[in-house]
């Protein structure tokens, strides 16, 4: 295929191939699907990639080494360089958060480079930050979504956020699923992880206070007979260690570090009972749509954002009993529905060629358009439900305004 003679850089990740987390794997699949069509540059933090593993091409697209980590302070240095960098030779920067949201009025303002920001969640209200690193935080969100030329959420949820209280209307782009699979256990899987052998429910997270971690794990404490697997970075915050050292002394809980090898995460999670999802916080979670991709039933954290992602269709809480109960009351036969349900919404929505697509028509457009979009209602508002279902539309039936919680 012949490529076109957009040059478009993608900031903001630690880079690919995928090693990390949502932003990377959306990197990772965007390269695959367009990099034969356009000119793509990733930059990566070598921090993560070894000298002797540094790629300079991946998938048609060029790569670009920075010697600063892409998380925490240093992504904002991280961030910037890669911009001034960009500006060389790119006719679009994709900037996927907004730790270097200050620079984009200054590149609006004195270069003719197209920006879209990808704002993932609303990261300032995140509950980890001081109160000096939110605001700065919501400062750099501000900016970057009234002064970008296009500006992505990945949620219609976080779109109803912005368009409230930015007046601006973000174009909705979730994260694709379809690259995991399901996998059968062999022996050894059987040996290393015994608790294949039996159900199970399942979670895989950063261990962080917005996913609940704490809630999750009080419920199925007072649960013996049900056995919770949970995946994360426990011993990168006082948070984690003080669960992990509370939590390890009940045998129905299996605590483990975190894996990056994506055939064995999609061993535990493809032979799990049930998939339990405590986000709170964020968009389009990608562990969220993964676990619909593989037809697991869901019991999601009871917020907009997860209400949006699963069309109301999973199960949900918002306590510890509450969770109890829903394991304790729901029979197989359910969950069975509520995982084919979760299968069919994820094969309409969340694929990765739909993803590229979206993506390049959104930079095809920022490259034309004179102006953005204003606000205006959504198709919603003017059809009712039952035509939006009719259309294939019902997942723009969304609350009409921003809440946190339904």
């Amino acid at each position: 295929m012949q490529k076109t003679a957009i040059n478009l850089a993608i900031i903001g990740t630690v880079g690919v191939p995928a090693r990390y987390g949502g932003f990377e794997t959306l990197a990772e699949n965007l390269v695959k699907e367009l990099g034969e069509q356009m000119n793509i540059s990733v930059y990566c933090s070598a921090k993560v990639y070894p000298e002797a593993d540094r790629p300079k091409v991946y998938h048609h697209a060029r790569l670009f080494y920075l010697p600063f980590k892409a998380n925490g302070l240093q992504s904002i240095i991280y961030d910037a360089v890669s911009i001034l960098h960009a500006l060389v030779y790119a006719d679009v920067l994709l900037i996927l958060g907004v730790s270097a949201g200050f620079m984009v009025p200054l590149l609006r303002w004195f270069t003719r480079k197209k920006i879209i920001v990808s704002i993932d969640g609303i990261e300032w209200k995140r509950n980890k930050w001081s109160k000096w690193v939110k605001l700065y935080l919501w400062i750099c969100e501000y900016l970057a979504v009234k002064f970008a030329h296009a500006d992505i959420t990945d949620n219609e949820a976080i779109q109803n956020y912005t368009a409230i209280r930015y007046k601006t209307l973000s174009t909705v782009i979730e994260y694709g699923a379809n690259h995991v699979m399901q996998v059968k256990p062999a022996a050894a899987d059987r040996v290393k992880y015994p608790f294949l052998v039996k159900p199970y429910a399942f979670k895989v997270c950063r261990i962080e206070p917005e996913n609940n971690i704490h809630l999750i794990l009080e419920a199925f404490s007072k649960m013996p007979q049900h056995t919770l697997v949970l995946v994360g970075n426990w011993q990168n915050s006082p948070y984690g260690r003080q669960l992990r050292f509370e939590y390890s002394r009940f045998a129905n809980l299996v605590l483990l570090d975190p894996i990056y090898q994506q055939h064995e995460l999609d061993l535990l999670r493809s032979n799990c009972l049930v998939y339990i999802h405590g986000h709170s916080a964020g968009g389009t979670n990608p562990s969220l749509v993964e676990a619909m991709y593989l037809g697991l039933p869901v019991i999601a954290y009871g917020v907009s954002y997860n209400y949006a992602t699963t069309e109301g269709k999973a199960l949900y809480f918002t306590s510890a009993r509450e969770l109890c109960t829903i394991i304790a009351q729901t029979p197989v036969v359910r969950y069975k529905q509520v995982a084919a349900i979760m299968q069919a919404v994820a094969g309409r929505r969340y694929r990765w060629p739909v993803i590229a697509l979206k993506y390049k028509k959104l930079i095809e457009t920022v490259l034309t358009a004179p102006q953005r979009q204003p606000v205006h209602p959504k198709i919603s508002h003017y059809l009712p439900y039952k035509q939006l279902q009719e259309l294939g539309l019902a997942h723009l039936q969304t609350p009409s305004g921003f809440y946190e919680y339904r």
